[in-house]
């Protein structure tokens, strides 16, 4: 592309690069037409006057290389002006080189090629950092995807040790992730927190089965009074030893340690796996935090855990009425939930309900 106020020196400089073999011109007498036109034509070389009325060349080079596409566009100045200080300034702004004009038929083409040269390697260098940004976000992509079905694979197998579908883990996930966007948190919280709920219990693969297959409630408080009540004949559940209790209860830690790494979504699934059992009031385990110390993802999976529990059938259980879980969650706002949390989840119902049927065990 040539840009010269002087209609002479433009045919000029286009017929001894048409003799060096050069075809493909761009050309304008008119500078404000400058800029528009490197735009529209995105030339690879371009030749610039200096002194021209309207819009003098410097202005237009001052343009261009404030795109960030046009930094390496070589610029050849054109000019009549032997000042320094014009020089100089030219260079600042990021000219590649200066031909005195009348331009030597000699020289013109030989640092035409010249410049040409160095935007093909410019060219080249974009090219290949483009391709190789793109192969990182590909391998991105995929090892995210291998992670994630990791990760499920490892939240199903602790469910089917006593679940037989495994749908709670996906349930439990989901509900977490709708509770997280109805509070209006980012979406890659959102997005990480549903895969990261599912490993909340996957501390149960260290738990012994004669632990975690048995029926009935695992609290210490009820083994006591299950034991108390040998005497009489009645027993209405398999006793468990303390430790036994101790063992079930400490797979959040199991979870915790399993999970521990550097990544962001292990870090979240491990805070979930050691804090979903916790209560607002303090109340819960393993640490008895209470409130806002409990992590925020915590509290989230705490409801969706409880309500998927209430909701599904077990061996020793029958599944809840969905009104009568609602209920039951009511009743442990501030004590057993954080009621921001309840909030987001009530507002969510109809979606909640949504995933219920859609992953029902069969």
């Amino acid at each position: 592309m040539i840009v010269d106020d002087e209609i002479a020196n433009v045919l000029v400089a286009k017929k001894l690069l048409t003799q060096a073999g050069y075809t493909d011109f761009e050309t304008t007498t008119d500078s404000t037409l400058a800029v528009g036109m490197v735009h529209h034509c995105m030339p690879d070389v371009l030749l610039l006057d200096i002194n021209m009325p309207h819009v003098d060349g410097i202005s237009i080079l001052k343009q261009v290389r404030q795109v960030e596409r046009f930094r390496h566009l070589p610029v050849l100045i054109l000019t009549a002006n032997g000042d320094s200080e014009v020089k100089l300034k030219c260079l600042e702004l990021g000219a590649t080189d200066f031909l005195v004009k009348p331009v030597d038929p000699v020289e013109l083409a030989p640092r035409v090629r010249n410049a040409l040269l160095s935007k093909i390697h410019q060219d080249q260098l974009a090219h290949h950092a483009a391709k190789l940004e793109e192969t990182v976000r590909q391998r991105t992509r995929e090892l995210e995807l291998s992670r994630r079905q990791v990760i499920y694979c490892l939240a199903r197998a602790a469910e089917l040790r006593d679940n037989d579908t495994g749908n709670h883990v996906i349930r439990v996930g989901r509900y977490a992730g709708i509770i997280a966007a109805s509070l209006g948190l980012p979406k890659r919280f959102v997005a990480d927190i549903e895969l990261a709920a599912q490993l909340h219990d996957v501390g149960k693969i260290a738990v012994p089965d004669a632990v975690l297959l048995k029926p009935g409630k695992l609290e210490p408080e009820e083994f006591e009074i299950i034991q108390t009540h040998v005497k009489h004949g009645r027993q209405i559940i398999n006793p468990f030893m303390g430790h036994d209790a101790r063992a079930m209860r400490s797979h959040v830690e199991s979870g915790a340690e399993m999970l521990r790494d550097g990544s962001s979504l292990m870090r979240l699934a491990a805070t979930i796996a050691q804090t979903h059992h916790e209560k607002f009031d303090g109340s819960g385990y393993p640490i008895g935090l209470a409130g806002e110390d409990i992590p925020l993802e915590g509290r989230i999976t705490a409801v969706a855990d409880v309500f998927d529990a209430l909701s599904s059938e077990r061996p020793y259980k029958k599944a809840l009425a969905r009104e009568k879980c609602f209920e039951i969650l009511e009743e442990g706002r501030g004590t057993h939930f954080d009621p921001k949390i309840l909030d987001a989840f009530f507002a969510s119902a109809a979606e909640i309900v949504r995933v219920q049927v859609e992953y029902m065990d069969c």
